[in-house]
């Protein structure tokens, strides 16, 4: 990013070999700031640091007490954002592209953005911060670039790219890219699209995209994730999950089964995000979308389930 002018945070990387340089590294910085795991941590590898002591107790976790693991062998230290999160997911060919409806997540496991950092507890689409004006600016200084970079790189990338941004007041800065649909995005943006999607994938497989494929429905989607109680950390599992085939003729409805098993006839729970409960609407009404949304939840249940209750308020606020 830094070698093709794309905006994001700026950043230091220490390996664990250098705890010394990192710790008077931190004791200078500014705060707050982030601290992130180079290597794959099931989503909790991020930990954004209030003031000093936070930040010296998070690199002895990473670094001495080994909490990632090899994961952590490497960190890397950024600049804090403030501002919004968004999500776009790009489908492309390499060349061109087909931008999908935007979306909002929610990483943090508490209502209000508190607590630890999860693989996501939610999400709505579209997401009222990105305005035309905003996509614009995402696609110029953020999709195109990256692609051109990708192919001066000898790297060409066909698939779907995933742009977690940042929406602050000055600029669109790129908090993470990924190479695939986001969860729990996707389950909120597949459903408010309309047309071919199939034919959007393959054209972009063949290396030809057809842009004319899908397009917004005009609809809205509200997607909340039931957890374990415990998740982000320890979590008991093997509860039966009851009233999932509520919904079986509700069409505004969808259950996503994630942290699933099946036992004895019964689904039970297995993972530490066990469902996502999407409700879908034909018009732009996120109040009305998260209203079903949260109606459906009640309907559904198992032992120790949690989820947060503020999913689309952004949006609504």
């Amino acid at each position: 990013m830094r070698k093709y002018q794309i905006p994001t945070a700026d950043y230091v990387e220490f390996n664990s070999n250098e705890y010394v340089k990192a710790k008077t590294y931190l004791e200078k910085t500014k705060y707050p700031c982030v601290i992130k795991a180079d290597g794959l941590a099931a989503g909790k590898g991020v930990i954004v640091c209030s003031g000093i002591q936070h930040a010296l107790t998070t690199l002895d976790d990473i670094f001495n007490k080994k909490i990632f693991g090899s994961s952590g062998d490497k960190i890397v230290v950024e600049e804090f954002l403030d501002g919004e999160e968004a999500s776009i997911l790009a489908v492309t060919d390499g060349n061109d592209f087909v931008c999908l409806p935007s979306a909002q997540d929610h990483k943090r496991i508490g209502d209000n953005d508190t607590g630890k950092n999860t693989g996501g507890m939610g999400a709505y689409s579209p997401a009222p911060v990105v305005t035309s004006k905003v996509l614009k600016e995402v696609e110029e200084k953020i999709i195109v670039p990256t692609l051109k970079g990708l192919q001066t790189e000898g790297r060409t990338f066909s698939g779907c790219l995933y742009c977690g941004l940042m929406i602050t007041k000055e600029d669109v800065k790129v908090v993470e890219f990924n190479c695939r649909f986001g969860d729990p995005e996707t389950q909120a943006v597949l459903p408010v699209i309309k047309g071919d999607f199939l034919k959007l994938i393959c054209s972009a497989a063949e290396g030809k995209i057809d842009k004319t494929a899908v397009e917004y429905s005009g609809g809205s989607a509200v997607c909340v994730v039931a957890a374990s109680k415990g998740y982000p950390d320890e979590y008991a599992a093997g509860y039966v999950v009851e009233g999932i085939n509520e919904f079986d003729s509700d069409k505004n409805i969808l259950v996503f089964q994630a942290g699933t098993k099946e036992k004895d006839g019964n689904v039970v729970t297995g993972g530490g995000r066990v469902l996502g409960v999407t409700s879908v609407i034909s018009e732009n009404n996120l109040l009305e979308a998260q209203k079903k949304a949260y109606g459906a939840l009640k309907k559904i249940n198992f032992k120790d389930i949690y989820y947060r209750t503020d999913i689309a308020a952004k949006a609504l606020n």
